[in-house]
């Protein structure tokens, strides 16, 4: 029923589309800002660009995502998006193409997606048929799992063609994905809402905070992909240690998705049933530790078996984390709760590249990648302690 349903079957398309794009930007951005600068520190700079907006805008974006058609905000941010690839490509077809073009085009994605992000967790209700949230929160994981997976892989191989291949897929793709939304049919919209004032704009916050398992899955994930931010070190490690050209970042890049997707393959036909909190927990220390494997690995079978292990270790963590939000979050709240989760997750992503380019460029890129995975698995120790009622969550209901 749920996959003939065909307002959730463009959604899913759409999605789709569009997360390849996302994906293939991973590559081609880190690949030639590293070509045109050799520097690690340069690489952490592009994930603080594309989060600065991100955490200035993110509130009023949530805010938007309930107060707007979410349908039509989505579509704004991909047109967007598009626009600005084809920026990207225009100026590396012309050989003019800067590190602060690139900037202020990862700038711009930052704006972009600081409001697509809540309004299409918000809107993934509205396109499922009743009763079927969480299948459909399961099959929209496994197909961005696969974006993940095809989307490196495509940006590394168009990459090697031509340095401006990538940017061309990337604005097609964005172009593709609104027309695709277009033709979602919405059976449930949310209700018209009132001006904002600044209680409603950080209701989220407020809901997050007063939820402390909530607050303690969300704040525990911030914190390991922060610390280990490892996957911003590729294109050093692909060019420099492991010594491989842009196709094999794009292996590289798609690794962990395709421990990912095996985990939620897994996971939809064997779910957690049992000790829900401390099965977090274990994930977030493997994942760490097959991080450390990562930064001292020079075989690329090796580097991959463990970036696969960190992408299905973060997949248990993400189910645990959307499922307990999901249950806890009423409708007219999901747009802002869902900014709060974007701004501690997904731009965490960026602030960890930062992060992890900062601490190359001064210790090293081999012992940046280590502290990261130490430092994780530490935060998971800690996280233990700080919040048990998150640890002895039991099942998920």
């Amino acid at each position: 029923m749920l996959l003939s349903h065909r307002p959730f079957q463009f959604y899913l398309a759409s999605r789709l589309v569009s997360r390849l794009a996302s994906q293939v930007a991973t590559v081609a951005v880190g690949w030639q800002v590293y070509e045109l600068t050799s520097s690690a520190f340069y690489l952490g700079m592009v994930g603080l660009v594309q989060f600065a907006p991100t955490a200035i805008l993110v509130f009023v974006a949530g805010h938007a995502a309930d107060r707007y058609d979410r349908k039509t905000v989505v579509q704004l941010c991909q047109a967007a998006e598009g626009v600005i690839a084809a920026f990207l490509a225009w100026g590396t077809i012309g050989g003019w193409l800067t590190v602060q073009h690139i900037f202020i085009a990862v700038a711009g994605f930052g704006i972009a997606g600081a409001f697509e992000s809540p309004a299409t967790s918000a809107l993934l209700p509205a396109v499922v048929p009743e009763g079927h949230l969480q299948r459909g929160t399961a099959v929209g994981t496994g197909m961005f799992q696969f974006a993940m997976i095809g989307g490196p892989a495509l940006g590394g191989l168009a990459y090697a063609v031509a340095p401006s291949a990538p940017y061309i897929l990337m604005t097609a793709g964005w172009i593709l994905g609104g027309i695709l939304m277009l033709f979602v049919r919405l059976e449930r919209r949310p209700a018209i809402r009132e001006l904002p004032t600044t209680e409603q704009l950080f209701a989220g916050v407020k809901f997050v905070r007063e939820n402390k398992p909530i607050l303690g899955t969300i704040s525990l994930d911030l914190f390991a992909v922060l610390l280990g931010g490892a996957t911003a070190l590729l294109p050093i490690y692909a060019r420099d240690i492991l010594l491989t050209g842009p196709w094999g970042l794009g292996v590289l890049r798609a690794a962990p998705a395709v421990g990912a997707l095996l985990m939620t393959i897994y996971l939809a036909r064997y779910s957690i049933q049992r000790k829900v909190g401390i099965r977090m927990f274990q994930a977030v220390i493997v994942f760490g530790l097959a991080t450390v494997v990562f930064a001292l690995s020079q075989w690329m079978w090796l580097s991959l078996i463990a970036l696969a292990i960190m992408g299905a270790a973060d997949t248990i963590s993400v189910v645990i984390r959307t499922s307990l939000v999901q249950l806890a979050t009423p409708d007219e709240m999901r747009g802002r709760v869902g900014a709060v989760n974007f701004l501690f997750i997904n731009a965490s992503n960026q602030l960890g590249e930062f992060e992890s380019g900062v601490t190359a460029a001064l210790f090293g890129t081999v012992p940046a990648a280590v502290l990261g995975g130490v430092g994780t698995v530490a935060v998971a120790l800690i996280w233990m302690k700080l919040f048990p009622s998150l640890r002895k969550i039991e099942r998920l209901e």
